[in-house]
């Protein structure tokens, strides 16, 4: 079933109804849902799909020469391949006479490492001829970095042929629940926190009632598809599987600096920053700063992907139990009673979107949001504040900070807050936040009506 991306689709159909030359490039990491988004707008009209082989250049004709066979013979399995991809273009040309036709290249780097002329033939056809029709070309790709510099950058032969682009992210925390409506909030907080609000993972964790259910059998399973899902992707995207599963289980132990890394792996520095380069341009990790500062030494290293997160946190240490069928039984002590550590993580980037994206109302307007740290210089002891805001103007800041535990929050967690802030010292005026899973005590509660900070529960994240 389909899910989301709303936007994207109205869009694309808008462009459609228009009935002029579409070039669309749709891209995002992979799993994240872009070909089913296609499939959902190209359903009822007429279409050529093609999908991208890792194979030769002659092969991946043969595959486009079927799929244009396929166009108006649905249960055919083989079709006369066309001498060259100018020759089959020629054919999506004429078909495109006669109606408003859809042409997909899902996988489009895949067939442009197979024919380097690939981006060139198209850019000619386009300049000379589809431009003036009624034809809408879809390219698609799961090669970030190879769609951002290749296909839309500047030296890109196909540059200023786009009509549109679609960079397609990760589900928000907010547009969980539409898969399973009747579980709590703090469910759909796991779910988010496990899957990353990738709706194939949501789809394959396959929560009917019971989230810790649904993780013993499609995760902490042997049998289960997630189970070997980032092994399999690693093998999918990447020559050396080996070096960057080390890297990606570097970082979810602890190692965050790239010389903390490359020492842990056993690689020259850098080497190893090409290696975390590509896990980068993947969406598995991801690089990050103090916020108001420049990258540099501070600069870290996170797992950026929270279903790789999960699985680097909790299947390696526990894969004795798993493929020995025990994990059922030390699954409370050995994976679950660490959910709220592993959540406060998961809870912050949720405040961040909740404050991005859906607070009805903002005491500033925000440039950006994310998290700083730094030494106290009082103390002398290294702090982290959850939650920085910038003014898009001014030097008003939203401090904030975000507690994922089963008590309420008190009178201290603001007096530390505003500590913090003073150590933080860039702003004139600072507005207070504090998000908690399990809510404030009275005393907390009595402040925030007088207007010293904004208190924000997860169920109030979710209305």
């Amino acid at each position: 079933m389909f899910f989301g991306r709303e936007r994207e689709l109205t869009d694309l159909n808008k462009r459609y109804d228009n009935g002029n030359f579409e070039c669309a490039i749709i891209y995002g990491r992979r799993r994240v849902g872009k070909t089913s988004l296609i499939n959902e707008f190209c359903e009822g009209k007429p279409t050529v799909f093609f999908s991208a082989l890792n194979a030769t250049a002659n092969e991946n004709l043969e595959a486009l020469s079927l799929a244009v066979f396929e166009k108006d013979n649905k249960d055919a399995t083989t079709a006369p391949v066309y001498a060259s991809f100018d020759n089959a273009f020629a054919q999506i040309t004429k078909m495109a006479e006669k109606e408003r036709l859809v042409f997909v290249i899902d996988e489009y780097p895949y067939l442009a490492k197979a024919d380097k002329s690939i981006s060139s033939r198209l850019q000619h056809i386009i300049d000379h001829t589809w431009q003036n029709g009624k034809l809408f070309l879809i390219l698609c790709g799961s090669s970030m970095s190879f769609m951002e510099n290749q296909v839309l950058g500047y030296e890109s032969p196909l540059f200023g042929r786009r009509t549109a682009q679609y960079k397609i992210q990760a589900l928000t925390y907010k547009e969980i629940p539409v898969f399973n409506p009747t579980l709590s909030y703090e469910d759909q907080a796991l779910i988010y926190g496990i899957t990353g609000g990738v709706p194939h993972y949501i789809n394959k964790l396959d929560v009917k009632d019971n989230v810790d259910e649904a993780l013993l059998d499609n995760l902490l399973n042997p049998a289960g598809y997630l189970f070997e899902e980032p092994e399999n992707l690693l093998k999918q995207e990447l020559r050396e599987p080996a070096i960057y599963n080390s890297i990606i289980s570097a970082v979810a132990t602890g190692s965050s600096h790239s010389n903390e890394i490359s020492t842990k792996v056993g690689l020259e520095t850098g080497i190893c920053a090409k290696y975390l380069r590509v896990l980068v341009d993947l969406g598995i990790l991801k690089k990050e700063t103090p916020i108001t500062e420049k990258a540099g030494r501070k600069t870290i290293y996170l797992i950026g992907d929270n279903f790789f997160r999960f699985w680097y946190r909790f299947v390696p240490k526990n894969m004795s139990a798993i493929n020995t069928g025990r994990i059922n039984r030390i699954y409370d002590t050995a994976i679950k009673k660490y959910y709220p550590d592993y959540m406060g993580i998961v809870f912050e980037q949720m405040c961040r979107e909740y404050l991005l994206r859906y607070a009805d109302e903002l005491p500033i307007e925000l440039s950006d949001i994310g998290q700083w740290w730094g030494t106290d210089p009082k103390e002398k002891k290294e702090i982290q504040i959850d939650i920085v805001g910038t003014p898009a103007e001014g030097k008003d800041y939203i401090i904030g900070s975000c507690k994922y535990r089963s008590t309420p929050i008190g009178v201290d967690e603001l007096e530390l807050l505003k500590h913090y802030a003073e150590v933080f010292g860039k702003g004139d005026k600072y507005h207070f936040y504090i998000f908690s899973k399990s809510g404030f005590t009275q005393g907390l509660q009595e402040l925030a009506d007088q207007g010293e900070v904004l208190l924000i529960t997860l169920e109030d994240m979710y209305k």
